[in-house]
Parts: structure tokens; C-alpha cells; sequence
């Protein structure tokens, strides 16, 4: 099932999917809306049942961030970018953790960023976003001891610098690997965390970065 909050990109990614022979489902949906995340849980049961995995992958494109240091922003602008990247993991998993522990097992994946662990600058204007994601990591943490017991795992995919990312490819140099990341490079690294393989690992931020180094 795949959730996005411009239902016509959702179905769009879904058919995709199918067209490759998958079964796939696509479901336009505000994750910062508790109310909107509860209907959209109603809808998946309908269809499938229970969720098992859950992956947090909400946040704002590059090219729609509005990108300011933190002096330069008044409280009223923090609130979407902290919605977007907090508030809509803690809706997702309040909504679709319950059943993962009535049933035993279950996957909880949120997708963060680097920008979480050091400074990029104040040209880089991506405080709150970092603030945002770092949030995410410390919850997960705390959430995985929590279920723990009942057979969930929550982790998170922490991303360097991405091929969808304006001008990266300058800091090419700075990445042992000598490219930046990509989509599949995060989804690998999902399939493994949300399979049998990795089901002693819990609470762990895994960074998926090229090799630059991280304390």
C-alpha cells in the first residue's frame, strides 16, 4: 500500500507496481492529520487486513524546503516542517502499531536523514528539518523498548546525500563510495529491516551514506 498525500502520484506509483505483476494500492492521505491516518487505516483493512510493516517516508521535497537558518524564522514557520517530519511518524505509529503488537510481530522503518547527526552550515537553512528527523531517531529508540516484547522492531534508515538532491554532486569528493545515494540504496536496506533476517535488530539508526564516517 502506498500512501502520499497528492492521491494521483499514490494510485500513479501503485499502477506502476502492478504493471511489473505486483499487487499494489495506492491511497491519497495527510499523515500530519491524526483523524486522516485513522480513515486510511479503515480503508487498508478493507482491503488487506492488518498492517504488518510500516515504513515513515514522509518529507518535503528539496525544491519545495523553504531553506532559512534558524534566526531567521518565526515560530508560526516551524509548525509544517515539524508536522511533516515528527508528527506525522508519531500518527502512523500510534495508528498502526496496536495490531502489530495484538499480533505478535510486526516492522516499524522510519526513513531520517544525516542532517540529524552534524552540522551542515548556516547557508544550508535545514535546522528544524534536522530537528525533525533527530526527533524521529530519539522516539524510535524509546519506541523500540516499548515493544520490544510484543515482537516489533523499530528502526530507522538514516540517508546521506541523495541523487534527488539540487547540487550534490559537489560533495561527491567527500563520499568514500564516490556517488551519492539512491533509491534503492534506501529500499534494500528497508526489505532487509523488515524481514526474519533482522529480527534481532531494534532501535538501531543504520546510516545508509557512501561510507562517511559517523560517530
Amino acid at each position: 500500500v502506498i500512501n502520499d498525500y497528492d492521491a494521483a502520484r499514490a494510485k500513479a506509483a501503485a499502477e506502476l507496481l502492478m504493471s511489473e505483476g505486483l499487487t499494489s494500492y495506492g491511497i491519497g492521505c495527510d499523515v500530519t492529520s491524526y483523524d486522516a491516518v485513522l480513515e486510511m487505516k479503515e480503508e487498508i483493512s478493507s482491503q488487506f487486513g492488518s498492517v504488518d510493516i510500516l515504513v515513515n517516508n514522509v518529507g518535503i521535497p528539496h525544491d519545495g524546503m523553504q531553506r532559512k537558518s534558524f534566526l531567521e524564522m518565526l515560530p508560526n514557520e516551524w509548525d509544517r516542517l515539524l508536522d511533516i517530519n515528527i508528527k506525522s511518524a508519531l500518527n502512523c505509529c500510534s495508528v498502526f502499531a496496536g495490531d502489530m503488537c495484538a499480533n505478535g510481530w510486526g516492522r516499524i522503518i522510519s526513513i531520517v536523514s544525516e542532517s540529524w547527526r552534524s552540522g551542515s552550515g548556516a547557508a544550508a537553512g535545514v535546522s528544524l528539518y534536522a530537528a525533525g528527523k533527530g526527533a524521529v531517531v530519539g522516539f524510535s529508540r524509546q519506541l523500540s523498548s516499548e515493544l520490544a516484547g510484543a515482537g516489533v522492531t523499530v528502526n530507522c534508515i538514516s540517508l546521506g546525500l541523495m541523487d534527488n538532491v539540487p547540487g550534490a554532486e559537489r560533495a561527491i569528493k567527500a563520499i568514500p563510495m564516490g556517488r551519492l545515494g539512491t533509491a534503492n540504496d534506501a529500499g534494500h536496506c528497508a526489505v532487509f529491516l523488515a524481514s526474519e533476517d533482522a529480527s534481532w535488530i531494534t532501535g538501531q539508526c543504520m546510516p545508509i551514506n557512501g561510507g562517511v564516517l559517523v560517530s
